[in-house]
């Protein structure tokens, strides 16, 4: 025996209880070799469609209308299938069926004379349409992500060819019957639905779903079914995650928000929270105060509230805007190595002059109505507070819903991501002035780069699931709240959150947030290959990808940076962010043949999608153009197939030298 062979036989016997394992899977030469086949097959198929989004802030309508259309990506593609053969509003109305199936359904029959012929027609067009975004597909990836029910037809109608007659006939004769059996309307749903699955392979969520829209709870509902998704927490994700972990100061921010922006309903029908308590406290105890600095903010006309409402939440908000800077002061104090001493701002109030004294310097406050703030102690929480925050607390830990939310963000998230070539993290990486990486202190150790975004993810995940037990599981609950709003948290970096400041004093200089040295030196290249080279990223083409800043495209910022080595794909879903941005958001494409980037003008409502086919939008830019169409071979998935493939030619050649038996 050669010497090549003695190694690869050397090789088989140093990994024999691996392929023993495996070849329970493939117990037979015949059904190794047809997988390798396969997978073979795989790795010269086109790469899927990666699909890239930031900041959602809540805002379902807008999210849902997103993936429902790819993007846009649908509209071209039946653009593209069928040009000039179809009148525009055929089209729109084709596009419309395909983003809202069952409300479409509805309003065409209630206006088509001869719906079976309307069905005929339909089902052909969405026959041809679905043939076309799965071609990318192998069967058997097709076949599993077809409904079980019409799994065999829909496979049948994919995989004939109309150009011939005979085949044709076999279709018409398919399409009949299923508008004789009454199933014309279940078959086309199904058909809209894979449309949609197909036509985006892969879901990146760059963080911030939670805060200032009216629907966090229902796109969560979207992803936690979504067939392959993944999130890079946001600090506002990480704020829901600490108030999930019974972290009382996240509880008190997340409830100020939901103040803020009228969302007392996401609170209270989409997570069951109790709000009552909250609300009797504050009207009692503001009852004499008009509040007018807390009114809430409302940007969407669907959370419209009477005068009435408007007050209390304008109460509600002051009242645990308090209770909020008690609970913090509380953690800074019993932490002193997070640094924020200097967030401890209510001693600083002298309410017998009305004014805010710091360094030695008056402030002039907006507001001086402190009622259970005690200068002798001002962050101890009165009684009744006390109560308020012990209820909110309870109520919180024991919200279902919000369980399965924050499992699922978990489970399908983390700080950060690396995917083919692609560094993906929501806000920041501390960095010091000279664009050297920054070490944080955790816990007396020192961490930067990966280890520091590592180390934070592990302890997101303590807070919530370890055990009391566990050494670090207290301060990982309070370094929840530090990560929300901390100076060296990489999910936010900033030398505050002037919260307090934009509420209470007159003096904007007080409300300035300055944004730690990555979101300036991050326009730099060497910077940009210098954090890639930390996470490992390679490839001819990398890049970082992020959000947490709103991208102001009305001034003439860019969202690609750095000689395309950055992206910041924060566009401005929020409703709140649309007068600053001048857009409402960016998804970033990463198809086969490159980068895209589509820029979406608001989006109207679902009900006018629906009635009137307004589709949102969208202007698509070229980021980056492959000079080869990129393959299955050329992605981390490839890569994995590759070892796949390795290995079942080991199992091969143990079958073969009589090493490890055939089964029959």
């Amino acid at each position: 025996m050669d010497t090549e062979n003695l190694k690869k036989e050397e090789d088989i016997r140093n990994n024999i209880k691996y392929l023993e394992l495996l070849s329970l899977n493939f117990p037979t030469i015949a059904a190794a070799s047809t997988e390798i086949i396969n997978l073979e097959a795989i790795l010269n198929l086109p790469k899927g469609t990666e699909h890239f989004l930031a900041d959602l802030h809540g805002e379902n309508e807008a999210f849902e209308h997103v993936l429902r259309n790819a993007s846009g990506a649908i509209k071209r593609k039946v653009n593209e299938i069928f040009g000039n053969s179809l009148y525009e509003a055929e089209k729109k109305e084709l596009c419309t069926l395909i983003y809202y199936p069952e409300q479409k359904l509805q309003l065409i029959k209630e206006s088509v004379k001869d719906l079976n012929s309307w069905y005929s027609v339909t089902l052909n067009r969405l026959v041809r349409v679905c043939q076309s975004v799965s071609s990318k597909y192998t069967r058997s990836k097709v076949r599993k992500a077809l409904p079980q029910e019409f799994s065999y037809i829909i496979q049948e109608l994919l995989h004939e060819s109309s150009a011939d007659p005979n085949k044709q006939a076999y279709i018409n004769v398919i399409v009949s019957t299923i508008i004789e059996t009454y199933r014309a309307d279940d078959f086309i749903i199904a058909l809209c639905n894979l449309i949609q699955r197909l036509t985006i392979d892969t879901l990146h969520i760059l963080g911030d779903i939670f805060d200032r829209g009216p629907g966090p709870h229902i796109i969560l509902d979207t992803l936690c079914d979504y067939h392959h998704f993944d999130i890079q927490w946001g600090n506002h994700d990480i704020l829901w995650m600490g108030a999930a972990s019974g972290n009382d100061a996240c509880i008190a921010n997340v409830i100020r928000l939901a103040m803020r922006y009228a969302n007392h309903s996401v609170l209270e029908d989409g997570y069951g929270i109790n709000l009552l308590p909250l609300a009797t406290f504050a009207m009692e105890t503001y009852a004499g105060d008009p509040c007018s600095l807390f009114g809430p903010r409302i940007e969407d006309e669907a959370q419209k509230v009477d005068e009435k409402t408007k007050r209390l939440l304008a109460q509600m908000h002051k009242a645990i805007s308090i209770i909020q800077f008690k609970l913090e002061a509380e953690i800074i104090a019993r932490r002193p190595e997070f640094g924020m001493a200097d967030r401890m701002l209510l001693e600083h109030i002298d309410q017998d002059r009305g004014v805010f004294v710091l360094d030695g310097r008056d402030y002039e406050m907006r507001d001086n109505f402190f009622p259970t703030v005690d200068p002798a102690s001002p962050y101890r929480l009165s009684p009744e507070e006390r109560e308020v925050v012990d209820k909110l607390h309870n109520s919180f830990i024991r919200s279902e819903k919000l369980r399965k939310h924050i499992k699922c963000i978990f489970r399908y998230g983390c700080m950060y991501n690396v995917c083919n070539s692609n560094l993906l993290f929501h806000a920041s990486m501390p960095l010091n002035a000279d664009g050297s990486l920054k070490e944080v202190e955790i816990l007396g150790e020192k961490y930067k780069g990966r280890e520091l975004l590592s180390r934070v993810g592990q302890l997101v995940r303590k807070a919530y699931f370890a055990d009391r037990s566990d050494p670090e599981k207290a301060f990982a609950t309070d370094y929840v709240w530090y990560l929300w709003c901390g100076k060296d948290s990489p999910a936010f970096d900033k030398s505050k959150m002037a919260t307090f400041e934009r509420y209470f004093l007159v003096d904007k200089e007080t409300h300035k947030e300055e944004k730690g040295a990555y979101y300036t030196l991050r326009n730099d290249e060497t910077v940009c290959d210098r954090i890639l080279d930390e996470f490992g990223v390679t490839g001819e083409h990398r890049h970082i990808i992020n959000g947490h800043v709103p991208v102001k495209a009305a001034k003439g910022e860019k969202p690609v940076r750095a000689n395309g080595k950055l992206m910041v794909i924060d566009g401005g879903f929020s409703k709140a962010y649309h007068p600053e941005t001048g857009i409402a958001g960016y998804t970033l494409v990463y198809h086969s043949r490159g980068f895209q980037l589509v820029q979406h003008e608001p989006f109207s409502s679902t009900q006018k999608a629906i009635e009137e086919g307004q589709d949102i939008k969208s202007t698509t830019y070229l980021v980056e153009l492959s000079s080869q169409r990129m393959m299955v071979k050329d992605t981390d998935k490839g890569r994995e197939l590759m070892v796949q493939i390795e290995d079942l030619k080991k199992l091969l050649g143990a079958y073969r030298l009589g090493i490890i038996k055939e089964r029959s």
